[in-house]
This record gives structure tokens, sequence and C-alpha cells, in this order.
């Protein structure tokens, strides 16, 4: 067991490597993990797909918006429809 001064300045020794330690890029890697903004790097092929994926779903978000624009104009002429056919004049036999 130590006693003594060393214990003092074993403590200040490891201080002092770990304040080098952690202000250098390990220490701003750990700080970056530990507060969610650093994920796992990434492959070419990951980001390839990424791309990919990202095109995909602006096609899609151009198909759906064609698609919200034709059911936008249907529900207008069956509205329009709707309202010809109470203005229709009553006729009989």
């Amino acid at each position: 067991m130590l006693n003594g001064p060393e214990v003092p300045l074993m403590v200040l020794f490891v201080s002092i490597a770990a304040m080098f330690i952690m202000r250098g890029p390990f220490g701003r890697a750990l700080a970056e993990r530990l507060a969610g903004r650093a994920g796992p790097a990434r492959t070419a092929a990951e980001d390839q797909d990424i791309r990919e994926l990202k095109g995909e779903v602006e096609e899609l978000r151009n198909q759906l918006a064609d698609v919200q624009e034709r059911l936008d104009f249907a529900e207008r002429v069956i509205a329009r429809k709707d309202d010809r056919v109470g203005a229709l004049p009553k006729g009989g036999t």
C-alpha cells in the first residue's frame, strides 16, 4: 500500500495525462459520441445506398403530389356534378 507523498504525486500525474488525452482527438470523438452527434463511419456502399434511397423518396413524393392533384380534380368534378343534379328542372310525365 502506498503511503506518503507518492499518492498525491500519482494522482497528479494521472490527472494531467487524462487531461491531455481528453483534450485531443480521442476526447473530442468521445464527447461527440456521448452527445449523440457522431455515428459510426459509413462505407462508400452505404453512402451510395443512402443516395439511392433519397432519390426514391423524392420520386415517391412527386408521385404522391400527382395523386393528390388528381384527387383534388376528381373531388371538384364530383362536387360540380352534385350541384348540377340539384339544379336540374323537374320534369315528368
